[in-house]
């Protein structure tokens, strides 16, 4: 980036930031319920936002960036995103929800077209910072506001931004790891420390959180040069480290998808259960198998049915031309962009994480119908050395989860 396109982002920044703070106030009487503490999974507090709906004009478009490093954003993101907009009263037309399929020439192309179609908001997780920003700096040259979703997008123009707090995200996942290290017992661990890809903002948070952890321990940690979000990648870098130190006993992997082919390969390789720690995120139907069955610690259960509502309550709210409730609107999130002089935080909706094991996957991520008992407790297991394990519907039973 030459410095004249730095200097035109930083100044489109500035100026995003302060579009959000000319909203005219919402009375507190039309919308008497929506905070970040009332979305539920019934969608029941999108109704209050249809006095907000019917005075805004123009659609809504949703831009997703992937479907590699996640599952999330076809499980959960979209069907959610698409409930809430929905239940809010947009028609069917007055809202798109798109995947770029990571793509960074479809993220920015879908983008402009949405534009050109009529859409005066923009909800963007965008593949890299590089790409947000760009897409950001068009929208707000032709009036088109927009809300970074899951990840900030650093240098850009948006006016808020909707997550959970990721530096959280990491602590949890580094907390889930040393707790487990003690429990199963685990002698003399030497760590592998993954990291996700480094286009992504929230892998630099995950990872502030985790490091946090891990440097008050006396783990042997070796850590991941470069970093993926995918798991074939995080295989092979894996395998690498592993060939060149057979000493590693436990894997701080930042997803449930990356670290699913490492337990995989491990238990090709006769792996028992509870003997080599790992972690996770994104509370995926397999990392859940495998935390109930004793290879994976845990993983960061974040309700995406509560970050889609909060972040199409904000769409809604900036479509309307209509400053959202300070109970919606609960923090701010730095931009540590370097040409950033003037911005140093971005209006934020940030959410709270929970570390989920086997012990209460039940009254969390079943008990909120993420994943349906039906699913979890069923399918066969890899086997191990030529041995079938007991199988899901054990380890439920095991578990109290029905």
């Amino acid at each position: 980036m030459n410095f004249k396109t730095a200097r035109i982002l930083a100044s489109v920044t500035l100026v995003g930031s302060v579009a959000a703070a000319m909203l005219p106030a919402v009375s507190s009487a039309s919308t008497p319920t929506v905070s970040d503490k009332t979305f539920n999974t019934s969608f029941s507090t999108m109704k209050y936002l249809k006095s907000i709906v019917a005075k805004g004009s123009g659609s809504i478009a949703v831009i997703l960036p992937d479907t590699v490093s996640s599952t999330r954003y076809t499980e959960f993101d979209a069907p959610y995103l698409k409930q809430a907009l929905a239940a809010a009263g947009l028609t069917s037309k007055q809202y798109i929800i798109q995947n770029a399929q990571g793509s960074d020439t479809t993220q920015l192309a879908d983008a402009q077209a949405d534009i050109t179609k009529g859409a005066k908001v923009l909800l963007l997780d965008p593949l890299d910072s590089t790409t947000g920003a760009i897409i950001e700096s068009y929208a707000l040259a032709r009036g088109v506001k927009v809300v970074d979703y899951d990840r900030l997008t650093l240098g850009g123009a948006r006016s808020y931004y909707v997550s959970f707090n990721n530096v959280t995200v990491g602590s949890l996942i580094g907390t889930g790891l040393t707790s487990c290290v003690s429990t199963w017992k685990l002698a003399s661990p030497t760590v592998y420390v993954m990291r996700g890809a480094p286009t992504d903002n929230n892998a630099t948070l995950f990872a502030q959180g985790y490091n946090a952890v891990l440097a008050k321990t006396k783990y042997t940690l070796v850590k991941e040069g470069t970093g993926t979000w995918t798991p074939d990648v995080a295989l092979v870098d894996f395998k690498g480290a592993y060939s060149a130190n057979s000493k590693i006993n436990a894997v701080l992997t930042p997803n449930d998808e990356n670290a699913a082919p490492i337990i995989a390969y491990l238990q090709s390789q006769g792996l028992k259960p509870k003997t080599f720690p790992f972690t996770g995120q994104d509370a995926t139907l397999t990392g859940f198998q495998n935390v109930i069955s004793g290879y994976q610690c845990g993983t960061v259960y974040k309700p995406i049915w509560l970050e889609a509502q909060a972040a199409a309550a904000l769409a809604i709210y900036l479509r309307a031309g209509v400053k959202p409730p300070t109970g919606l609107v609960n923090g701010t999130t730095p931009d540590s962009a370097a040409m950033i002089k003037n911005l140093k935080h971005v209006a934020s909706v940030l959410l709270t994480p929970t570390w989920v094991t086997a012990s209460n996957v039940e009254k969390t991520v079943i008990h909120d119908k993420v994943i349906k008992a039906s699913q979890l407790c069923t399918g066969a297991k890899p086997k191990v050395h030529g041995q079938t394990e007991p199988s899901y519907k054990t380890d439920c039973s095991t578990y109290g989860i029905k």
